[in-house]
């Protein structure tokens, strides 16, 4: 099989440095990579300097068959990316009409934006290959560099990770495969979605199976918040129907613990069963704060299923908004399995929602008691014919239990829906 294709990710900004923002984007090219075959081995970040650019390139081109640059594109004066990446291709940088033109139109309605600085935008280097940045005014650039003879793509981004993505999907892994396709292997992805599992549970009632997988198809353990991704992949080594067979035989073995077996997020898989009984969600949230309603809404079309939502902290709400009896509160307190019920009928009813999901615990760190330590979240969902309700015993990590219950609470609905 022939060498794979290698690349090297260079991060550039001082923000990153210092720990003031996050580095998100590497995550993101490293699976966008994955999924055509390419492999990330190195990735760096670096500070606004254009030594320290120039020489991550030098290193990078050695090593790699594509170089990809994210940040440092803007028009201030610490952006100097173009100038450095210009510099060590012997460019000059030149007015490009349709990037002034893209520019001009970007900021249109907001002509104190289009300044002196932001013109600069649309001078590019001149032995470039200049690809359309839809949603932003940094232009994207392409070179293509012999180093000894040795093919070897260099790609420079935007470092705004949402402009970033919108490149890699519309722009790069599109060029990248055309311009790599006699070397990418046919790749093959299964995922299984396994809930209520620990990874070491999981490992032992599949590792007879695990142990007799062939050499050529390999096993991925993903986990986040009560979810463990299985990924079966084989990088063209394997055929797509030795794949499946593979993964029915995984399917069979972790069958009552498989929510799904696509690769999309909750929310996704909720929405798709609430559109197929044409109904109707809502969620009252204490502990997770409004994060059943971030996700809910978070996608395109979600206004066919979800109504709204009600964030009832503090016990006035609970009573007021939600109808929660005040005897109820004083009898067994806000973290309770008659509160949540409560919780979850009320919404529903002052949404007039088909289903409603509410939640209500001890996030955490502090709060908790012995009868209610720090942990204990309680989860309702409640439906045209009944209200189930679900115990969570959590960790002490405030955020780590809000995400988990969270999930808990989708799965819940999921569940529920499929069964519908």
């Amino acid at each position: 099989m022939e060498k794979a294709i290698n690349a090297t990710v260079v991060t550039i900004g001082d923000e990153l440095l210092i720990g003031q923002v996050v580095d998100t984007n590497t995550t993101y090219i490293a699976s966008c990579l994955n999924d055509s075959g390419i492999v990330l081995q190195e990735s760096v970040s670096v500070h606004d300097d254009a030594e320290q650019i120039l020489a991550s390139l030098r290193q990078a081109i050695h090593a790699s068959d594509i170089v990809l640059f994210t940040g440092g594109l803007g028009p201030t004066k610490d952006d100097i990316t173009k100038a450095a990446l210009a510099r060590f291709f012997g460019a000059e940088l030149v007015e490009d009409a349709r990037v002034k033109q893209h520019v001009e139109s970007l900021y249109s309605a907001r002509p104190d934006v289009l300044n002196r600085l932001t013109r600069t935008q649309w001078l590019v280097p001149d032995n470039a290959e200049i690809l359309e940045n839809r949603v932003g005014s940094a232009p994207l650039m392409l070179w293509q560099y012999k180093d000894d003879d040795r093919p070897v793509v260099v790609v420079s981004m935007p470092g705004v990770p949402y402009e970033m993505q919108i490149a890699m999907q519309e722009q790069i892994m599109p060029r990248l495969r055309q311009l790599f396709s006699d070397r990418l292997p046919a790749i093959v992805h299964r995922n299984a979605l396994v809930y209520g599992l620990a990874e070491s549970v999981i490992e032992l009632k599949i590792k007879e199976w695990e142990d007799a997988l062939p050499a050529a198809i390999h096993l991925a353990y993903l986990p986040k918040d009560g979810i463990v991704r299985l990924r079966l992949s084989s990088y063209g080594e394997a055929t797509a129907e030795q794949v499946e067979r593979q993964f029915e035989t995984l399917v069979n073995l972790l069958s009552e613990n498989i929510i799904a077996t696509e690769d999309l997020p909750l929310e996704v898989l909720v929405g798709k069963e609430l559109r197929r009984l044409n109904a109707t969600v809502s969620t009252a949230e204490s502990c997770t704060g409004g994060k059943l309603a971030v996700l809910l809404n978070r996608h395109s079309g979600s206004s066919e299923f979800y109504m709204g939502s009600v964030v009832a902290y503090d016990n006035s709400v609970k009573q007021q908004v939600l109808g929660v009896s005040e005897q109820c509160l004083s009898q067994h307190g806000a973290v309770s399995e008659p509160t949540v019920r409560q919780m979850a009928q009320g919404v529903r009813q002052l949404m007039r929602t088909d289903y409603a999901i509410a939640t209500s615990g001890v996030a955490g760190p502090t709060g908790g008691t012995p009868d209610k330590p720090v942990g204990t979240i309680w989860v309702a969902v409640a439906t045209p014919n009944e209200t189930a309700t679900q115990l969570l015993h959590l960790g002490t990590l405030r955020e780590k239990n809000t995400d988990r219950a969270t999930v808990a609470a989708l799965v819940m609905l999921l569940k529920i829906l499929r069964k519908s």
